[in-house]
């Protein structure tokens, strides 16, 4: 595979002239092999022979999570005897999409988390400890386990939660980084805390957030990075991916965003019209999957609203870089004439001292406008915590939403349904 990380390095006009080369590579291979992306040609008229450059991607209509949805199997561009992995989404919005995956494509996605861990400073001496899942079609999981092997790094495969387990892991095995969640990486804190554990003697120098903001969309650290970083002296990268496009935007030492790999996918971040906004701008990212085999995307919109910035990093990288998601499009609250996006309510929460955990619920009233309950696991049971609460919410959201306190066991319950395989924050029942 002509991969290589240094891609990242070369000039502007160098990776543009790559990214259009593989892109006519792409049309061509959709045209003769994708169901889907035949039936979207044939109706809008589409000539992919004209389509020469990523300038040119304005001419095709984008693809969305619903069609991926409705019309799963049409996506599939190989028989299934050449698929070797059946990975699936997560379904937070909405009911969970199949991605197969064939030999090659599993080579692509090792070599892309082989590339994000060398962006995050990785190197064949590290020991990583995984606290995530390792199985339930989660793609995530089986990456990074495939990107440090081929980087040639230790792997520790604790899995998620229990942390008792992970702190005799590093203490015995002594990892240089931990892969997990931000609020977990807390949860392990406040452990340690309670069990009179040394952390800032422990092996771990770094580790690589996923599935949660850190960051700002200045870069500045969040309420749950400063958490982290007030108690844990360790260096924090944060991460941006999704199991439909197959690759992932990692931050480098700097700080300043997720890193795009171009040799892997073209990134727009689009408006309402469909059109690219300018950097700095919010925007819906799409993507458009290069070099995948199986189940590979044309301009797919990812839900998910990002800024991206086109200046060269000081880590010498000439790509362009994301912001952290500000929101998901379709998880935008309304609520009593404020509007915020579910990263920016969680950030508020995090920053609750009185909060322990949480999990927000949303749901339509009888006349149609959103409501909000926050299901809290409060530091402690009493008059003056709840009061505390309240008016920080009323100071924050300048409204109050209902707020219902639950025990362990009931968040338990709620962030982790049957066959869940990461924590439920954001129940959507509109």
């Amino acid at each position: 595979m002509s991969y290589s990380p240094r891609t990242a390095f070369q000039p502007a006009a160098v990776i543009q002239s790559i990214q259009d080369q593989k892109l006519q590579e792409l049309l061509q291979y959709l045209q003769n092999k994708s169901p889907f992306y035949k039936e979207i040609f044939a109706r809008h008229a589409v000539d992919v022979s004209a389509i020469k450059s990523v300038q040119h991607l304005v001419h095709i209509p984008a693809t969305n999570k619903e069609d991926l949805q409705q019309r799963n199997d049409d996506f599939l561009c190989v028989s299934r005897d050449k698929i070797i992995e059946y990975t699936s989404t997560s379904g937070t919005l909405g009911s969970p999409v199949t991605v197969a995956l064939t030999e090659h494509d599993l080579e692509r996605l090792a070599y892309n988390e082989y590339a994000s861990f060398v962006c995050a400073d990785g190197v064949a001496t590290d020991v990583y400890q995984l606290m995530l899942t390792l199985d339930r079609q989660f793609m995530a999981g089986m990456a990074y386990y495939s990107g440090i092997r081929k980087l040639g790094a230790g792997i520790i495969r604790v899995g998620p939660g229990v942390s008792s387990l992970q702190w005799e892991t590093i203490f015995r095995l002594k990892p240089t980084a931990i892969v997990g969640v931000p609020s977990f990486i807390l949860k392990l804190i406040r452990y340690a805390e309670e069990h009179g554990i040394d952390i800032n003697s422990s092996s771990v120098k770094k580790a690589i957030c996923i599935g949660e903001n850190i960051r700002n969309t200045d870069f500045s650290l969040n309420v749950l990075g400063r958490k982290i970083n007030e108690a844990w002296k360790i260096i924090l990268y944060s991460t941006y991916a999704s199991t439909e496009m197959q690759t992932a935007f990692t931050e480098c030492h700097a700080g300043k965003g997720g890193h795009h790999n171009p040799e892997l996918v073209i990134a727009e971040l689009l408006d309402e019209n469909n059109m690219q906004v300018p950097p700095g701008v919010p925007g819906e990212v799409t993507i458009t999957t290069l070099g995948v085999e199986g189940m590979p995307l044309l301009r797919y919109k990812t839900g998910d609203i990002c800024m991206f910035f086109e200046q060269p990093c000081s880590c010498g990288r000439n790509t362009i870089r994301l912001s952290p998601v500000i929101g998901r499009k379709k998880q935008m609250i309304k609520f009593k004439g404020t509007t915020l996006f579910a990263p920016a309510l969680f950030d508020l929460l995090n920053g609750m001292e009185e909060v322990k955990d949480y999990v927000a619920e949303i749901y339509s009233n009888e006349i149609g406008t959103d409501e909000v309950v926050l299901h809290l696991l409060p530091l402690r049971n009493s008059e003056e915590c709840d009061r505390k609460i309240r008016a920080y919410l009323q100071a924050k959201l300048r409204v109050t939403p209902q707020v219902k306190y639950i025990t362990i066991e009931e968040m338990q319950r709620m962030q982790f349904p049957e066959a869940g395989r990461k924590a439920v924050k954001f129940i959507d029942r509109r």
